[in-house]
């Protein structure tokens, strides 16, 4: 129980975050971690598209280099099968860079 109370705020946090991220793209509309199981999924909708998109990072590790941590997902699912494509080809070699509170969280 206490994992899904710290996930969904987490996940609510993240969300705030990953909007910020991608203002100039589009919005999330939702955006769920589980870290027992080390996955996340994000739905957004983003500019130009008709649908949101969902992207499912089914595996991630959270990296420390000094004082910073960093999330690098493993592997993906998506519902776009060209972003698919390109998250199989490029994802993996992306670091992205946590906030302090986030890296707890994860």
């Amino acid at each position: 129980m206490f994992h899904a109370a710290k996930d969904a705020l987490a996940s609510r946090a993240a969300q705030v975050w990953a909007n910020k991220l991608i203002a100039r793209y589009g919005r999330v509309q939702d955006l769920k971690i589980d870290s027992r199981r080390k996955t996340v999924e994000v739905s957004c909708l983003l500019d130009g598209e008709p649908t949101p998109i969902t992207i499912r990072i089914e595996n991630y590790v959270v990296e420390t280099e000094r004082d910073k941590k960093f999330l690098r997902a493993t592997a993906f699912s998506c519902t776009r099968p060209w972003l698919q494509k390109f998250l199989t080809d490029f994802g993996h070699r992306q670091r992205i860079e946590l906030p302090p509170l986030a890296a707890a969280a994860l």
